[in-house]
């Protein structure tokens, strides 16, 4: 796969320098058939943006028959470590990614599989009879936790399915507890493929967008720190590399006056249709501000907007997923370039 990098021009202001506090993405992809030797995938139409993420599919009945299939949305999982909080749109809804489908252009009402699990056992079952949410972020689920029984509580610190919350003062009048479990999640719902005929299909999410608070890759006038994961991941190239030391060269105190955003796009599952590949790819980044810096892999890559850079494939192979670096410049101002 070739490296493709882009990069918008600079034009820093000062501004405070960051501390390097960073949060998780999570990954995030398209949908699974229940079966894949009939339907085949002819087009993806993926867009991707640090506020919304859209794909279009067409998919289509190769045989005489109709197909009856599930389709489902993974979700990414949830971890409730409390340290480890990952970057969500919602984080007091089930539905935290606020994911929507529509089916020809019809509204679908997917529903909702969850299961909860510690330690790698599945304790929904436990959750349930306590009436405690799932969700481990929500306020729901906390105080949920503060009406529990004190065996019931006892029990599940040793179990690994909540822990105590640090920031409590310690006293047993006044221990509080938090999530410590794993949400896995799937939107799921039944379809009907006609026989040698087309399938539209099209759903939509916010991603969820990790980030940094400053340039973890860059500091004391040189790359290091996660630079050589970030230039395999990214395919950062010596474009992008110039312009990340130019800020910094160009800036007062010597620091690259950028935050990161990264984005994290599964595209792998696009391969269990019939015949393992999409029959036309086309993929849309869109940086959504202009003066922001952009890297990502990929293939014959070609402006088409101010913001927005395009990517097309016959008979696309999805063999890696899609991961996108975004450096948006810590002085906050949306003005163009220079």
């Amino acid at each position: 796969m070739l490296r493709y990098v882009l990069t918008a021009a600079l034009a820093l202001l000062a501004a405070p320098a960051f501390a390097n506090d960073s949060v998780a993405e999570l990954g995030t992809g398209g949908l699974i058939l229940s079966r894949s030797d009939a339907v085949a995938m002819q087009s993806e139409d993926l867009f991707i943006s640090p506020e919304k993420v859209t794909v279009d599919y067409v998919f289509h009945n190769n045989t005489d028959r109709d197909v009856d299939a599930i389709v489902a949305f993974p979700m990414p999982d949830i971890e409730g470590d409390p340290e480890e909080r990952p970057a969500l749109p919602n984080d007091q809804s089930d539905n935290f990614l606020g994911f929507e489908v529509t089916i020809d252009g019809a509204p679908a009402k997917p529903q909702l599989e969850q299961k909860v699990f510690a330690l790698g056992i599945d304790i929904s079952a436990d959750l349930k009879a306590q009436n405690v949410p799932f969700f481990p972020f929500g306020d729901a689920a906390k105080a949920a936790l503060a009406k529990l029984p004190q065996a019931v509580t006892d029990d599940w610190v040793n179990r690994g399915i909540i822990i105590e919350d640090t920031r409590g003062d310690g006293t047993e009048a006044k221990k509080v507890y938090t999530p410590f479990w794993q949400l896995r999640s799937t939107y799921w719902w039944r379809s009907t493929f006609p026989a040698n005929k087309d399938v539209h299909v099209s759903h939509r999410y916010k991603p969820s967008v990790g980030g940094t608070s400053s340039v973890s890759f860059f500091y004391d006038g040189k790359f290091q720190g996660q630079y050589a994961t970030y230039k395999t991941r990214y395919c950062m190239d010596d474009t992008f590399e110039n312009a990340v030391r130019k800020a910094a060269k160009d800036d007062a105190d010597g620091y690259s006056k950028y935050y990161e955003n990264r984005i994290a796009y599964i595209l792998t599952t696009g391969g269990n249709w019939a015949a393992g590949s999409i029959g036309k790819f086309k993929l849309t980044v869109d940086k959504g501000n202009p003066r922001a810096l952009v890297s990502f892999c990929g293939d014959n890559v070609k402006k088409v907007g101010p913001t927005t850079f395009e990517m097309t494939a016959d008979d696309f192979d999805p063999e890696h997923d899609i991961d996108i670096l975004l450096l948006e410049p810590s002085d906050r101002n949306d003005g163009n370039a220079n």
